[in-house]
């Protein structure tokens, strides 16, 4: 059964109203992982960290890295490197 995410309508508002993002598919999980650490305030982060397992949170960001910005990238990639 896969796990879904009630996305927060501020930072999808492109999704149709009631859409669930699937958190066991993970272009849905990157989707979800781009949008936070890219439009997401300091709460969304705190909850992504929360929604989704730490393996599966890295495997997204190295996923989602090319398509982030140079700040947002490069403090993620040092976060994980300090965070193995």
């Amino acid at each position: 059964m896969p796990r879904d995410y009630q996305p927060h309508k501020r930072l999808f508002w492109f999704l149709r109203e009631g859409a669930r993002i699937d958190l066991d598919d993970p272009p849905q999980a990157d989707l979800l992982v781009q949008q936070v650490l890219t439009r997401g305030r300091l709460g969304d982060v705190r909850d992504l960290l929360k929604t989704l397992p730490w393996n599966r949170l890295r495997e997204s960001i190295r996923r989602v890295n090319p398509f982030l910005p140079t700040e947002v990238r490069m403090f993620w990639e040092d976060f994980l490197a300090g965070h193995q």
